[in-house]
């Protein structure tokens, strides 16, 4: 294959996604020559199947919700129903606003953008639609797409998966979520606020089990006051096709039945048949494995996003790509701590984190060396006027630094900014609580929680 280019690119990306497009800005920004190489759309997963799509759906719900009960707040409104059609030409207006910016800032960026699908030649080499794009170092970004189980056949028709959500042209009567995670979670928030009967099924003992115990127990408590069913503790057996639907039997014997099943027990890396185990890129279980400033084994070779074994989140990748495409421009790089990472579910209500949960935090540094405080939103005015419940959790090290805040409640996720700051800057309670937070904001229920674990409560007991 001859190179496309009269020279070698100093950095060649397979995959525009969150890591892969943000790795190309950047290292297009410190004067380094880039070819960015997409199979479908740059923007990736985030932009056109995940974040994006999935928060315009859940908004349009918040939306369907507030006509709903309009009448608590004094306003008189009714509420006609879901028009999909017009909820997905809202979706994909946003995507579209914000793919054309992307694309503008490409170009803008003087960036090599070759859209096909490429596949790795050599430690130094990508070929796409014929041509091979030769670099002085690779930055593999290919990914993620929904999994399944083996046995479990996602035909897009009754057993669907995220992608397929996202498009679905009607409003179910009846769904079975298998996964209780993020993705299970939204959807399962999203659909309850369209009018869908909706039951969760999720083998681990609680929902979003990857988040403190405590927050994962509140959204159960406020997903059962909103009628979303979920079935705990027990793994999915098999799914079958009914005469209306799908029936799913659990191993403990339990059946349900409902007009869909939306598989969402997570993302895979995308790598198989890329070229990477020919290169000599050491994997595990499909995932490329890299060094805490994203190398893999081969020099020449390095690796972001969901291909990689880290937290699968957009700012995760968009992180990744930056420290790559600093370190390749001679930068001096720090690693990520991705447990400072802010963690979001954008259900009704939210959940946010950032840090270690209880537990992680008593494994880490002992159970008598871990302090915790909760602070209900029911004093803060500004979740009372909204009415949201829930609560701010924060785990102490016992006369150290906050090392986790766990946050449950509508628009915690706007919160979590501020969050991640105390624990990034290993703040103590005292130093927070010497800041002023502004009355009425949720954002104070925050300066609250600090007050109060600094011994000083204002609007909270003792």
């Amino acid at each position: 294959m001859a190179n496309d280019a009269s020279t070698v690119f100093d950095l060649v990306i397979l995959g525009g996604g969150s890591g892969g497009y943000a790795a190309a800005l950047r290292a297009s920004q410190l004067g380094l020559d880039v070819a960015l190489i997409e199979k479908d759309k740059v923007g990736g997963t985030c932009l056109h199947y995940g974040c994006i799509p999935t928060k315009a759906l859940l908004h349009a719900g918040e939306i369907a919700d507030q006509a709903r009960e309009s009448a608590e707040f004094g306003v008189r409104a009714t509420f006609e129903g879901i028009d999909m059609a017009a909820v997905h030409k809202y979706k994909d207006g946003v995507i579209s606003g914000l793919y054309k910016g992307l694309q503008g800032l490409i170009a803008s960026r003087k960036i090599t953008y070759v859209e096909g699908e490429g596949r790795l030649s050599s430690p130094t080499s990508v070929d796409v639609n014929g041509q091979r794009y030769e670099g002085r170092h690779i930055l593999l970004a290919t990914g993620s797409t929904p999994k399944s189980l083996p046995g479990l056949e996602i035909d897009g028709n009754r057993i669907i998966n995220s992608n397929h959500a996202l498009t679905l042209d009607r409003v179910p009567e009846s769904v079975i979520i298998l996964g209780g995670g993020v993705i299970g979670c939204e959807f399962a928030s999203a659909w309850r606020s369209f009018g869908t009967d909706v039951t969760i099924v999720e083998g681990l003992p609680h929902l979003v089990p990857a988040e403190d115990e405590n927050s994962s127990k509140l959204l159960e408590r406020a997903f059962r006051k909103r009628g979303i069913k979920f079935s705990l503790g027990s793994f999915f057996e098999k799914a079958e096709y009914t005469e209306n639907g799908v029936k799913v039997t659990l191993a403990n014997g339990k059946e349900y039945e409902a007009e869909l099943l939306l598989v969402a027990i997570g993302r895979g890396p995308v790598s198989q048949g890329l070229g990477y185990e020919e290169a000599g890129v050491a994997m595990d279980r499909g995932y490329v494995l890299v060094d805490e400033y994203c190398r893999t084994n081969v020099p020449t070779i390095s690796a972001v996003g969901d291909l990689i074994p880290t937290l699968q989140l957009a700012h995760v990748g968009f992180a990744e790509g930056i420290l790559v495409a600093e370190r390749l421009a001679g930068l001096d790089v720090v690693p990520i701590d991705y447990d400072g990472v802010p963690r979001v579910t954008y259900s009704h209500p939210e959940v946010a984190s950032v840090g270690l949960t209880e537990a992680k935090a008593k494994e880490v540094y002992g159970a008598d060396k871990v302090v915790t405080l909760k602070y209900n939103l029911g004093g803060n005015g500004r979740s009372k006027i909204l009415k949201t419940q829930g609560e701010i959790k924060l785990v102490q090290v016992r006369d150290g630094a906050v090392v986790g805040v766990h946050m449950v409640g509508d628009r915690m996720g706007e919160q979590v900014g501020e969050a991640q700051l105390i624990y990034n800057w290993e703040a103590l309670p005292a130093e927070v609580a010497q800041l002023i937070h502004a009355h009425p904001t949720q954002n104070e229920a925050l300066g609250e929680a600090h007050l109060a674990l600094a011994g000083k409560p204002l609007h909270s007991h003792d």
